[in-house]
């Protein structure tokens, strides 16, 4: 039928169908680009971050770590059981949010300034609890962060929230580097803690500071408790599940600081923070940015149910393949980089790949979740993991040391995947077949790069320890590739397809 002759209904049908296509891609357009913005900075502040750890972990023993560790349990402590969620509840909301911002700010600004007080006032009984008194100075110190974060500019918010992640790139970056500079510096001058104490300063100063230069707004006092109230009915699921997933991430750091002491903390915060690159950086890096753009989704179900499909695809492609290389190069990387005297944490940072890969997927439903406004379920299911991980970490830290508690975190995370994966197929209508097919292909890969480990003594040279590391580096990586493309040719795995749509997207075309 000729468009001119077209009735009336069916020309306005037809308009609609062709801006919600427009708008559509659109969307995928600023997620992609956003979803590039924010890979780039996390690979940016990780590459300063390594180089960074590398020195500190040369010159700083791992009992220095572990009063740091300490230092920062006791304020991320209070820092998450204070959550207000008002950040996500300005993303999630619909519409003009300009309105609820200055008190939103506010309401930060007192949060501050109280739990600087109560940290303050909490670092000697800190101190004597995890029985570190070189901690309480520490612990004082590094709370002038808390009310740097509650300063800066709440203006910035509108970057997450319309997927403008290069302008929060350019506002974050020189806090990376100041953090880098400083820590570097202190620590060859100075040779103890301080280093990464003042580090940590200067990068939320910097951060302060920079985020009223990158936004135009300008945040004023207010104390509308009605818009507090409004933005509090959603916040309150994320403080539950904050404080649940504080408890089933830090909580074992606890443990082990109380029961095995700073040095262990030390050892295991490295192993952990290591191991769980790909749920720190890969799913964070997505989880940021698909939230905003499930949320404005959150009405148009099978949308949302596409949009899943796909990051789960690239999630698992990228996930699998990082904490499979760290699982095979755990010991090598540990004695070239680090040292021999990091050598202990190595089993226990093999166990935790696990942990890392399973709370990656895990974390690819949580933004779906809180998009189509349902945050509780993702906090009962927190519960469930925090329960069964209680009732187990002592007998088998008892048992096994560091390498017994990273068993005893791993074994709930992939009971609640299975959980909240069950719960989330009724939501948005999604099969086992397609949920398997996403991820069977890169489970496979890494299994095979597994088995290289026992090829090592053929083809390593003797006494080259570098070059050994990036020779099983390399040849991993082309293994996994090699298996994730026959996979992708023969079972319609899609992630060719994907790679080059974000290729196209990031080029413009």
């Amino acid at each position: 039928m000729n468009i001119e002759r077209m009735p009336p209904h069916k020309l306005e049908f037809e308009k609609r169908i062709k801006n919600l296509a427009k708008s559509s891609k659109t969307l995928s357009q600023r997620t992609i680009r956003g979803g590039f913005w924010v890979f780039l900075f996390r690979l940016v502040r990780q590459f300063f971050s390594l180089i960074r750890l590398i020195i500190l972990a040369r010159v700083l023993a791992p009992h220095d770590f572990g009063l740091f560790g300490i230092a920062l349990l006791v304020m991320g402590t209070l820092d998450t059981f204070s959550q207000t969620g008002f950040r996500q509840a300005l993303i999630q909301k619909k519409g003009d949010i300009r309105s609820y911002l200055d008190a939103a700010w506010t309401a930060l600004i007192l949060r501050g300034f109280v739990l600087f007080a109560v940290l303050y006032l909490l670092a000697p009984f800190a101190s004597v609890f995890f029985n570190a008194p070189e901690a309480m100075l520490i612990i004082r110190t590094i709370g002038l962060s808390i009310l740097f974060q509650a300063f800066t500019n709440i203006g910035v918010i509108y970057f997450r929230k319309e997927l403008e992640f290069n302008k929060e790139f350019m506002y974050k970056f020189p806090g990376t580097i100041a953090d880098f500079t400083v820590s570097v510096l202190t620590v060859l001058l100075l040779r103890n803690v301080w280093a990464l104490v003042f580090g940590l300063l200067a990068r939320d100063i910097v951060t302060c500071v920079v985020s009223y230069l990158a936004h135009p707004y300008r945040p004023r006092l207010s104390f509308d408790l009605g818009k507090v109230k409004e933005l509090w009915g959603f916040g309150k699921w994320i403080l539950g599940s904050s404080i649940l997933i504080f408890l089933l991430t830090q909580g074992d750091d606890i443990f082990v600081g109380k029961l095995l002491g700073a040095t262990a903390l030390g050892f295991y915060q490295l192993a952990y923070r290591i191991s769980n690159i790909p749920a720190t950086e890969i799913t964070h890096v997505i989880s940021r940015v698909t939230f905003p753009a499930y949320s404005k989704l959150q009405d148009n179900i099978s949308k949302l149910k596409e949009a899943y499909l796909r990051v789960l695809r690239v999630t698992s492609f990228l996930s699998f393949l990082v904490a499979g290389l760290i699982f095979v190069l755990a010991p090598d990387f540990t004695k070239v980089f680090l040292g021999d005297k990091w050598m202990p944490m190595v089993p226990a940072m093999q166990m935790l790949c696990i942990f890392g890969v399973v709370r990656s997927i895990n974390a690819t439903m949580g933004p779906v979740l809180y998009s189509i406004g349902k945050p509780e379920i993702q906090t009962k299911f927190s519960c469930i993991q925090l329960i069964l991980m209680v009732a187990i970490i002592y007998p088998l830290t008892i048992q096994w040391g560091i390498l017994g508690t990273s068993v005893a975190v791993v074994i709930p995370n992939i009971l609640v995947l299975v959980l909240i994966t069950l719960q989330l197929k009724k939501i948005i209508n999604i099969t086992c077949k397609e949920l398997l097919m996403n991820v069977i292909g890169p489970v496979v890969a890494v299994f095979m790069m597994a088995f290289t480990i026992f090829l090592r003594p053929v083809f390593l040279l003797h006494g080259n320890d570098v070059f050994n590391f990036f020779l099983m580096l390399t040849f991993n990586s082309v293994i996994y590739l090699v298996i994730i493309y026959l996979w992708d040719r023969r079972k319609g795995y899609k992630i060719r397809r994907e790679v080059y749509e974000i290729l196209n997207y990031l080029r413009g075309k």
